[in-house]
């Protein structure tokens, strides 16, 4: 079985690229070497070239042999250290990247998407099991998905990788220090792991790819150095810089504090990749002006969220204008809006920027962002509030703030059992499962007259969807009302000032 494996393993990689017919010895000795054998039968027939199949048939001898514990991190620690045996060097990468980036900067990111899939980087099969749909609103069109492909940890997982030792290499999950690291049972294994270095605002940072792709080649851009998230005049540089190299992609960063931030604060970074998100396609609700950048067209979007899109062939007319804006919403105060810069010297008020090219123009979408808390709403009062939270109660970040709600894996089995025990008309209250959607299932329910177990499952969906469509609303700080635009222009009269 496992010359088998070898066999089809090595003419995955051949079919992919990933190495040649002259590699093809030199690739076998490898694997030998990682599964502790002396020797090689090579069989007649290539069996599988589905890369699932074969990791599963490496996976089964590792556990059979001794090799590995039969848990979800054990089995990815292994098959990564399998698939590293195929990967080219970072050398090769990085000069193939910047050959193909001469013809098209499409082509050079073309090529390394590619790589990071036929690696496993990306586990495309894992990928596939993901949940997705997309709600129609006035908004647009929000993008749901439940995000299944990052493995869970099962209890032994979680028991070995309490025993394991504390280290601090790398720093964390986005340091560069990642690249071909075996991993532990508390850190993924990244041997089929390679970084793209690139210059942007006069300093070293890398490319890489979100192994759990949210969307169409999901992108990590992040600084060489470990060093915290903070949004500046600098960043909105660094992002336009990076469309100005990629200008097929669009890029942005999480904010930089807490509630309203990303789930990685400590390692200054932005999100990015190759898809129009339903934000980007909102039309400008109310053109603005601002004192000394009549030169730079500006308004604000039709969007649930607080979003001045700016745009302007010239990135330093972008650049002066943003920051003029950052520096005053952080100490902009408006107790009828209730807005405050500060309380009790804690910091409330940030940006969630977000850059693409448009044609010859570079924009900028600047997302007025507010963490404050109160005792109503302990988790933030731009945040989503406690009736939402059967569905989300996570941060909402750039993702989210784009019109792409990344929802938790338990509401696959949520929602199935609930479009059976609503056809089957049970007491939703009654089952642990439904209970927390017990008041959001019976007031929704009066919208429809019929519901069958044909329809009940996109019924769900589409009312999961409005639920996220609220989720935005709430982490809106001025809301789409006559109350919330006045609010809003007072803001853009602040900034003239």
């Amino acid at each position: 079985m496992i010359n088998n494996a070898i066999k089809n393993l090595v003419e995955y990689g051949v079919e992919t690229g990933l190495i040649t017919t002259e590699d093809k010895v030199y690739t076998v000795n490898r694997l030998l070497e990682i599964l502790g054998l002396d020797e090689y039968s090579e069989p007649e027939t290539v069996t599988s070239t589905d890369l699932e199949t074969i990791l599963c048939s490496f996976i089964t001898y590792g556990i059979e042999n001794g090799l590995l514990e039969d848990n979800i991190t054990a089995r990815d620690l292994f098959d990564t250290k399998i698939m590293g045996a195929l990967v080219p060097r970072p050398s090769e990468v990085i000069s193939t990247f910047w050959n193909k980036y001469e013809l098209s900067p499409k082509a050079a990111t073309d090529y390394y998407y590619k790589l990071s899939c036929d690696t496993d980087y990306i586990r495309r099969y894992r990928i596939k099991k993901d949940v997705k749909w997309v709600t129609s609103t006035e908004y647009g069109d929000l993008d749901i998905t439940i995000n299944l492909s990052k493995p869970e940890k099962d209890p032994k997982a979680i028991a070995a990788a309490k025993l394991s030792k504390q280290s601090g290499y790398p720093k964390c999950l986005l340091c560069k220090e990642n690249e071909g690291y075996a991993g532990r049972m508390n850190h993924p294994a990244r041997q089929n792991h390679r970084i793209i270095p690139m210059v942007i605002n006069n300093t070293p940072w890398m490319l890489q790819y979100s192994p759990y792709v949210y969307y169409n080649e999901h992108c990590i851009v992040f600084n060489s150095e470990h060093t915290p998230m903070a949004i500046n005049r600098a960043t909105f540089k660094k992002l336009l810089d990076f469309v100005a190299l990629f200008p097929h992609y669009f890029v942005g960063s999480n904010a930089d504090l807490p509630i309203v931030g990303g789930s990685i604060l400590t390692h200054d970074h932005f999100q990015g990749g190759h898809y129009t998100f339903a934000m980007a396609k909102a039309p400008i609700d109310k053109e603005v002006e601002f004192r000394d950048f009549e030169d730079v067209k500006a308004g604000i979007v039709k969007w649930p969220m607080s979003v001045i899109r700016l745009s302007a062939a010239d990135p330093d007319r972008l650049i002066e204008l943003a920051d003029k804006i950052l520096l005053k919403w952080r100490g902009y105060t408006d107790e009828d809006a209730f807005v405050f810069a500060e309380t009790e010297g804690t910091p409330h008020n940030t940006i969630t920027p977000i850059a693409r090219k448009n044609g010859n123009e570079f924009e900028l979408d600047l997302v007025l962002r507010n963490n404050i808390t109160t005792e109503e709403h302990p988790l933030g009062v731009y945040h989503p509030h406690t009736e939402l939270h059967h569905i989300k109660k996570e941060n909402i970040g750039l993702i989210e703030v784009m019109g792409l709600a990344v929802l938790p894996s338990r509401l696959k089995e949520e929602m199935r059992v609930l479009g059976e025990k609503i056809v089957e008309g049970a007491d939703l209250y009654a089952d642990e499962i439904t209970e927390k959607h017990a008041d959001w299932v019976n007031e929704f329910l009066k919208k429809y007259t019929d519901v069958t177990a044909e329809n009940v499952d996109s019924i769900i969906r589409d009312e999961i969807g409005e639920v996220f469509k609220k989720v935005l609303e709430h982490a809106g700080v001025y809301k789409l009302t006559s109350h919330g635009r006045s609010a809003f222009l007072r803001f853009v009269d602040a900034v003239n000032e």
